[in-house]
C-alpha cells in the first residue's frame, strides 16, 4: 500500500511489481528502450508469467527527450509488441497491469510512427493466443484500455483495484468538453449563460462523470470481474494459470501482416 501514490501521483511500476513476483527477481526486456511500458519475465508462485506494465514516472528517452509517465509512446508501443509476441512464441502467459492516460498525439508523436506503433501493439494484443489476466490499478483510459488489453481483447480475468478509473478520458478534460457542448447548445435555444452558471454546470458534469469511472460502476456492468484488494494480485494470477491450464490448447498466432 506504500508504494502506490494517492491522486494520481508518479511513481516506479518496478517496485510494485518486485513485490508480485518470486524472490523479486524481475528481468526485464529492452529496459532502456521505449520505458513508458516496462516489459519483462519473472515467476509467480512458480509460474512463468511474461509482464506488461505502463510506467508512471517521468522518464527520458534515448533521444534525452522527456516522456510523460503512463502516456504510449512510438518506441514504448513497439517494444510491447515485440515481447508479446516473443511470449506467445514461447507459450508464456501475459500479464497486464493497466496505469495509462492513451496513446501521445500530436505532429511529432505522428511523424515519429505512433499510428503504426500503435497499430503493430494492438495487433500483438489482439492476435495473442496465450492466456492473459488484466490488472486496472489506476488509469485506464481510451485507446490504451485496448492497448493494455482491456475486456475487448478477451482476457481470461479482468480485475481493478479500487484505486482504478476507467473512462473514455480524464475526468477534467471529460468535463470541459461536455461543457462546452452544453454551453453551446443553450446559448443556440437564446440562453444566457453567466459565468456562475457554467461553474456550477462543470462542477455538476464533473462530478457525474468522475462516479461513472469509478470501478464500482464497472465492476456493475461486468467491464471487470471484480474489485480486489490490491495484496492480492499475486494470488489471483496463480490462481488464474492454475485454471487456464484445464485448457491446454492454444489456436496457432497468425497476426497478419505488421508494418515496420
Amino acid at each position: 500500500y506504500g508504494l502506490f501514490p494517492c491522486e494520481g501521483k508518479p511513481y516506479d511500476v518496478v517496485d510494485l511489481i518486485e513485490r508480485i513476483v518470486d524472490d523479486s527477481a524481475f528481468e526485464q526486456f529492452k529496459e532502456d528502450y521505449g520505458k513508458t511500458i516496462v516489459c519483462g519475465y519473472a515467476r509467480v508462485d512458480g509460474w512463468a508469467v511474461g509482464i506488461v506494465a505502463n510506467q508512471r514516472k517521468i522518464v527520458k528517452s534515448r533521444k534525452g527527450e522527456m516522456q510523460m509517465g503512463g502516456v504510449i509512446y512510438n518506441d514504448s508501443a513497439d517494444k510491447a509488441a515485440r515481447f508479446i509476441l516473443n511470449c506467445n512464441q514461447k507459450k508464456i502467459p501475459l500479464v497486464f497491469l493497466q496505469d495509462v492516460t492513451g496513446f501521445m498525439v500530436g505532429s511529432r508523436s505522428e511523424h515519429s510512427g505512433i499510428i503504426k506503433d500503435g497499430a503493430k501493439l494492438v495487433n500483438a494484443v489482439a492476435n495473442s493466443v496465450v492466456p492473459k489476466f488484466t490488472f486496472i490499478i489506476g488509469n485506464s483510459y481510451g485507446a490504451g484500455n485496448y492497448a493494455m488489453c482491456g475486456k475487448a481483447y478477451d482476457p481470461r480475468f479482468i480485475y481493478a483495484w479500487p484505486s482504478a478509473k476507467i473512462a473514455v478520458m480524464g475526468g477534467d478534460q471529460a468535463a470541459k468538453t461536455l461543457l462546452q457542448i452544453q454551453v453551446a447548445g443553450m446559448k443556440a435555444q437564446g440562453k444566457e449563460v453567466s459565468p456562475a452558471q457554467e461553474q456550477q454546470l462543470l462542477d455538476e458534469i464533473k462530478g457525474r462523470y468522475e462516479k461513472q469511472t469509478s470501478p464500482y460502476y464497472a465492476a456493475a456492468r461486468l467491464w471487470v470481474d471484480d474489485i480486489i484488494d490490491p495484496k492480492d494480485t499475486r494470488k489471483l494470477i496463480s490462481e488464474g494459470i492454475h485454471a487456464a491450464n484445464h485448457n491446454p490448447y492454444m489456436n496457432d498466432l497468425k497476426t497478419g501482416v505488421f508494418q515496420v
